[in-house]
């Protein structure tokens, strides 16, 4: 029975090819995130990527190294790989750290896996073997956020989340322009609020998205109006997806009771698989669908999110987030192709050789 010997951490920068932006004021300029490695007994090892959020979770590179090296580290080390007991006690013994339990949960995924001769994808791959892509679009100018989805187009993806909530005319300019842009071609474009909108102002804004087309509206309203957004999603013209409302297996208990969305964006950045896995069995049982969501990962945690992706419903996922890096974390790019991300694409990717060493 392999054993947890040792789990180390390290800083991953990367530079973005142009700034995101969404919500009220929120920006990301590169990635600042963190490498997490699990180690056992018997030789076995996973890695995950942890994303650092202040503006989300509250977490920066600094707070997930700390509660990692200080206070899971510790109480991980030791078990065995498979018991699952112990290890989701031992995560759940501090709060919040969203995306530091998350990476830990999945390098301990993979190392679970290995101890049993399979790769991740062998020991978590679902039924579809092919999945839909879509690529976020931050706020801009028009002329930037166009030109960056025709860029992406050409690489294969034809599914556009465009961030939307902080200017609605200038909102409602770029999805007129992207329909310009790609008219004839075979592009879907749905948005993302971010929490945005006015509850007195949000039915009406959400008749206007589906009179453009707009096919989904991801979390239109803040999450503390939850009466307001039960509302919404009952009179919604187009279907709501569910992401901030949803950090946790808990948080989506209480959306299912009001009933505020149709479709569960998870993340398994922050829910790891197994809190992911509950989640997804849990919305399924309720009648909702799933997506798979990104935590603006690299190349490693694209990979990891789209093996879970696979367990999903047939819906486009964010799986094309390495499009937006100057320069990523895995050894080779993901094969985007026709706008999908096939499965059996997805075997023998490995960090880049300068991200391999550990200190």
């Amino acid at each position: 029975m392999s054993v947890i010997t040792r789990i180390r951490t390290a800083a991953l920068t990367l530079p973005l090819k142009s700034s995101l932006r969404w919500g009220k004021g929120s920006r990301l300029d590169s990635l600042e995130h963190v490498l997490v490695r699990v180690e056992t007994d018997s030789g076995q090892a996973g890695t995950a990527e942890a994303p650092a959020r202040p503006t989300i979770y509250g977490e920066t590179p600094v707070s997930i190294e700390s509660i990692i090296r200080d206070h899971l580290a510790p109480r991980l080390t030791g078990l065995a790989i498979n018991d699952a007991e112990g290890i989701h006690a031992a995560l759940s013994s501090v709060k919040n750290n969203h995306t530091a339990r998350g990476a830990l949960d999945i390098a301990i995924s993979e190392a679970r896996a290995a101890a049993e001769g399979k790769t991740l994808l062998e020991a978590y791959a679902g039924t579809q073997r092919t999945l839909r892509t879509s690529f976020i679009l931050g706020i801009d100018s028009v002329s930037n956020m166009v030109a960056e989805a025709r860029r992406v187009f050409e690489t294969g993806v034809h599914v556009f989340k465009t961030k939307v909530g902080r200017d609605w005319q200038h909102d409602l300019t770029v999805i007129r322009a992207l329909q310009t842009e790609f008219e004839g071609e075979p592009v879907t474009l749905y948005a993302d609020a971010n929490e945005g909108l006015a509850p007195e102002k949000a039915a009406r804004q959400l008749d206007t998205l589906a009179e453009l087309g707009i096919r989904y509206v991801e979390e239109p309203l803040p999450v503390h109006s939850l009466k307001a957004r039960a509302r919404l999603k009952t009179d919604s013209p187009v279907p709501i997806i569910a992401d901030d409302s949803c950090f946790s297996l808990r948080d989506l208990e209480r959306e299912l009771n009001f009933d505020t969305f149709d479709i569960l964006n998870i993340k398994t950045a922050r829910t790891g698989y197994s809190e992911s896995l509950a989640m997804l069995k849990l919305a399924r049982n309720e009648g909702k669908r799933v997506m798979l969501g990104s935590q603006a990962q690299s190349g490693l945690g694209t990979l990891h999110t789209a093996i879970f992706a696979s367990r999903a419903d047939d819906l486009p996922h964010e799986l094309s987030f390495p499009l937006k890096l100057e320069r990523d974390s895995l050894d080779k790019p993901l094969p985007y192709r026709d706008g999908c991300l096939a499965l059996n694409d997805l075997n023998d990717f490995s960090l880049k050789p300068d991200l391999r060493a550990w200190s």
